[in-house]
C-alpha cells in the first residue's frame, strides 16, 4: 500500500523554544486496521536561521516530502516488531532451514523483542547502532551474538526493502559492532584426535565421527543422511534433520557430493552390514527407526568412551572444522576445501572453519624467521664498504 493518498502541508507552531510540526498520516492498528491520525514533531529549536515560521517551512515540506510523494509507505508505520512477528519470521520459517528459524526465533525472544518498539520507517542508523549497545551492556554478549543480532536486523530490512515497505537505504549498513567482550574460540579437531577417537568410541557413533571428520557433513546433515545417499565413492547430501523434521536441503552448495575417503568407505560398510544390508532408510536410526539423537550418542557414548583420554569432546562441528584445518594443514587450496564443505563462498571457509594449530604456527614463524635471516645478510653485504686492493706499481 503505498503513501497515504493526499497532500498535506501541515501546521506549523511554536511552544516554549521549538518549532514544531502538527500533521496526520495513516497507521495501522493493534487490531490490524487503519486510522489516521494526528502526529506532532519537533523541527528545529528557535532562533538563529528559525526565528520565523516561513525559515522553518523548509524542514517542514523536507519532513513531509516523503509522505506526499509516496516514498513512505503506510505499511511502513507499522511496528518493527510487527512486522517481524507477521511477516519476517513466517517468510523464513517458509524459507529457511528449521534450525535456522529456531535460531532467529531466540535472537528475536532473547534480544530484540522489547526494544523493537519504533515504527519499521523510524529506525535510523543512529536507532539501530544505540540498540545494539543497550543489547552487548545489558547481556554481556560477546561479539559474535551482537554479529548474529545485526545480521537479523539487517535481514529484516532488507526483506522490507524487498517487500516494497521500505524505500529507503537500510539503516543496518553502516552500523558498528559496539565494544563486548570476545566469545570462547572454536575447535577444531587435529587428524590424530580423530583417529584416536575412533580408537577409543564404539559403534555406531565412531562410524558417525568418521562421516563427519572425513566428510564434513554437518550435525542435521549426518541425522538426515540416508543409505540410498551413499553409493561407495561418495555421500550426496540430499536432507537434514532437526528434531523431528526433515527436510531437503535447499542451497545448491549444500547438494553437492562429498568425496568418501577409502577409510570412511570401510568403516560405512561394515556399519551398513551390522544393519543387514538394508538398501534404504536412515544410516543412523534409532530404536524405532527415526533419525538418531546427536546429542543423546554425545553424552551417553562418546564423553564416557573419550573420559581419562585426555580428549576432550567439543561438539560434532569441532570435526566439521577439523576437516578443514587438516586439509589445510596438507596443503589443500582453500577453494577446494570450500567445495568439500560445500559453503557458498571461501571467505566463510578462511575465517570461521580453518584454525591455525600450533604445530602449523611454529613452521610459519620458522620459515619467517629464516626468509629474515637471508634478507638481513643481504642487506649487510650491500652497506658493506667496498674494499680497495692496493695499486700495484
Amino acid at each position: 500500500m503505498k503513501g497515504n493518498g493526499r497532500h498535506q502541508e501541515g501546521q506549523i507552531f511554536r511552544k516554549g523554544n521549538g518549532w514544531y510540526l502538527r500533521y496526520r498520516e495513516s497507521e495501522y492498528q493493534p487490531d490490524g486496521s487503519l486510522k489516521r491520525v494526528q502526529k506532532c514533531k519537533k523541527l528545529a529549536e528557535y532562533g538563529g536561521a528559525y526565528r520565523t515560521k516561513s525559515a522553518v517551512r523548509v524542514l517542514a515540506d523536507e519532513f513531509l516530502a516523503p509522505l506526499n510523494n509516496g516514498t513512505t509507505t503506510v505499511d511502513s508505520s507499522m511496528s518493527l516488531t510487527d512486522f517481524i512477528e507477521k511477516r519476517y519470521l513466517p517468510y523464513i520459517k517458509e524459507h529457511k532451514a528449521p534450525s535456522t528459524y529456531a535460531g532467529y526465533k531466540n535472537l528475536w525472544s532473547l534480544y530484540l523483542k522489547e526494544r523493537a518498539t519504533l515504527p519499521l520507517r523510524e529506525y535510523r542508523t543512529c536507532e539501530c547502532e544505540d540498540m545494539l549497545l543497550e543489547i552487548a551492556r545489558a547481556h554481556d554478549t560477546a561479539k559474535e551474538t551482537i554479529k548474529r543480532v545485526k545480521s537479523f536486523l539487517s535481514g529484516t530490512f532488507r526483506y522490507a526493502k524487498r517487500q516494497g515497505v521500505l524505500n529507503t537505504e537500510n539503516p543496518m549498513w553502516d552500523t558498528v559492532i559496539p565494544e563486548c567482550r570476545e566469545g570462547e574460540e572454536t575447535y577444531a579437531y587435529s587428524l590424530n584426535e580423530i583417529l584416536r577417537m575412533l580408537e577409543l568410541v564404539p559403534e555406531p557413533a565412531a562410524t558417525m565421527i568418521a562421516v563427519a571428520g572425513f566428510g564434513g557433513l554437518r550435525s542435521g546433515e549426518l541425522r538426515g543422511l540416508q543409505v540410498e545417499n551413499y553409493d561407495g565413492d561418495s555421500i550426496f547430501v540430499a536432507q537434514s534433520a532437526w528434531r523431528s523434521q526433515v527436510k531437503k536441503v535447499k542451497t545448491k552448495a549444500s547438494k553437492a557430493p562429498v568425496p568418501v575417503i577409502s577409510q570412511l568407505a570401510a568403516l560405512l560398510d561394515a556399519h551398513l552390514e551390522t544393519m543387514g544390508s538394508p538398501t534404504s532408510g536412515f544410516m543412523f536410526p534409532n530404536a524405532v527407526g527415526k533419525p538418531i539423537g546427536m546429542q543423546r550418542v554425545a553424552d551417553d557414548i562418546i564423553r564416557p568412551a573419550l573420559k581419562d583420554s585426555g580428549i576432550e569432546w567439543h561438539g560434532w562441528h569441532a570435526l566439521r572444522r577439523g576437516l578443514a584445518t587438516n586439509l589445510h594443514g596438507l596443503g589443500v587450496p582453500d577453494k577446494i576445501t570450500q567445495l568439500i564443505l560445500r559453503h557458498s563462498n571461501v571467505s566463510v571457509t578462511q575465517s570461521c572453519y580453518i584454525k591455525t594449530v600450533d604445530s602449523q604456527a611454529v613452521e610459519a614463524m620458522r620459515k619467517l624467521e629464516c626468509a629474515t635471516s637471508v634478507q638481513l645478510a643481504k642487506a649487510q653485504r650491500q652497506k658493506a664498504p667496498e674494499v680497495l686492493l692496493p695499486r700495484v706499481m
